[in-house]
């Protein structure tokens, strides 16, 4: 999960605000042989404008009756094939989105409501839509575009929805600019597939991450740039191919709420191995800067995944640095600002790669309930770097939207205080139990949504300790 001083977000995060007095005694990471590159299918270069891959649905075939019902939901089945190219000196971008989906949620659904950012940072404009092979207008609102489903989808129901949309790229990182950027060379695409979420909106007073996605058991991604470039993505097994004067790449996730990517034409990559986890370091800044990443990052693989006794939950890791903005994370991929301080940085890395679990692997309505992840990835941190500390604002309820808290103290109460309120507990509940506890939260709702109700609760099922107390102080609405 991003905050402004911070993930994803953490975003996303962000580095400490003020004067630091971060501190944290770190080893270097032992050497690794670095993993085997993937092996290249021979296949044929695609054109520069991908089609999609699926064929198209037979209308007569569509589950969707006639009626309305005003009603979307976020407890859809769905898979996503992506086909996107990316002009580079132009930031232009063509994205093309097949979503199969199954209606999971109980009750009819009339419509779709996705969220990417391209809606608010690209200047998006929908160049098609059909719902099961016919044509249907997408509404623009905010970062959310709704997809009529031109009649009502029955519980259990299928449909297929195929949107095209075109978008360009910041040219800088100013705001939230630095989400959808191709500053400095670097081309950084944050929340830029079309995925099922909720109207949310994007604008709030801090760098809180206005985002809630459920997970998908698969994506696929098609990529094509008119120029050479490197590509850092979140995972290692890549097709990758030239397509004329640039290149083409293609790869699959399963079990991720999203998918990030950053490029750049001169990225150096450093690989290196954590607990069997092949990790990539891609950096502009030279080979020290990228050991550094790297070493840092198998460090908190580690130590989080030690602390937790739960396993880094993706079949790799990518720590991207970027030229702007604050760290981020999403599924398998982690963006750092080369700008950042030794302490930040150290820091940074272990906060985002904790939201690994917190967020990434469990997730959480990060717009209404940002302590479900941030707080915790903050503890998660923290702990292994030894650097909690007290708050710098004064004390506020933890369980409130990211809406509700200003810029200055957003951090601050959120993750400082947030993480202070769990390692009480912690001392109260005994260091063992309590994080057997976050072990049997993570296994629980692995994949799925879940938020601060059910984490604190699964706290008080493992322990005889009476939480209540300090429960009904920091979270008036839920106790």
């Amino acid at each position: 999960m991003f905050v402004a001083v911070a993930v994803v977000g953490c975003t996303t995060t962000s580095p400490e605000p003020g004067p630091t007095q971060e501190v944290a005694a770190l080893t270097a990471a032992p050497q690794s042989t670095p993993a085997p590159q993937p092996t290249v299918d021979q296949l044929p270069p695609p054109s520069l404008e991908p089609e999609p891959t699926d064929q198209p649905v037979d209308p007569g075939a569509s589950q969707i009756v006639p009626g309305a019902v005003n009603r979307s939901s976020l407890d859809l089945n769905a898979t996503y094939h992506v086909n996107a190219a990316i002009t580079v000196g132009t930031g232009s971008l063509d994205v093309t989105t097949t979503i199969k989906f199954r209606n999971d949620s109980g009750g009819p659904i009339d419509r779709l409501e996705l969220n990417t950012i391209a809606a608010r940072l690209g200047g998006i404009a929908i160049i098609s839509t059909t719902v099961d092979g016919l044509p249907v207008k997408t509404k623009v609102s905010d970062q959310t575009l709704e997809v009529p489903l031109g009649g009502t989808l029955p519980a259990t129901a299928s449909a297929t929805v195929l949107l095209e949309y075109g978008a360009h790229l910041r040219k800088d990182t100013a705001g939230s600019d630095w989400m959808f950027t191709r500053s400095g060379g670097t081309l950084a695409l944050y929340r830029w597939i079309p995925w099922i979420s909720r109207a949310v909106p994007f604008d709030r007073p801090n760098q809180g991450d206005p985002f809630v996605t459920p997970t998908t058991d698969r994506v696929d991604i098609e990529l094509i740039t008119d120029l050479p470039m490197v590509l850092a993505a979140p995972t290692t097994s890549i097709t990758e191919l030239p397509a004329g004067a640039g290149d083409y790449w293609a790869f699959s996730m399963e079990h991720v709420r999203d998918v990030s990517i950053v490029l750049a034409p001169d990225f150096q990559v450093i690989k290196g191995k954590a607990n069997g986890v092949p990790i990539r370091v891609y950096t502009r800044s030279g080979t020290l800067a990228g050991e550094r990443l790297l070493s840092l990052a198998t460090r908190a693989i580690v130590d989080e995944s030690d602390r937790l006794g739960v396993k880094y939950p993706w079949p790799a890791l990518s720590v991207v640095e970027t030229t702007g903005g604050t760290g981020l994370e999403s599924p398998g991929l982690v963006w750092i600002p080369r700008s950042l301080s030794s302490l930040n940085r150290t820091y940074m890395v272990s906060h985002e790669i904790a939201h690994q679990w917190f967020y990434a692997l469990v997730g959480n309505d990060q717009q209404a309930d940002p302590f479900a992840d941030e707080a915790v990835a903050d503890l998660l941190a923290r702990t292994v770097l030894g650097t909690l500390r007290p708050s710098r604002c004064s004390q506020m309820p933890l369980d409130r939207s990211i809406r509700a808290y200003s810029s200055g103290c957003y951090y601050e109460v959120i993750y400082v205080q947030g993480g202070l309120v769990l390692d009480q507990i912690r001392k109260d509940m005994g260091t063992a139990k309590f994080w057997a506890a976050m072990a049997t939260y993570l296994n629980d709702n692995r994949y799925g949504l879940a938020g601060t109700k059910i984490l604190l609760e699964t706290l008080r099922q493992a322990t005889k300790v009476n939480l209540l107390p300090i429960l009904k102080v920091r979270f008036p609405t839920l106790y």
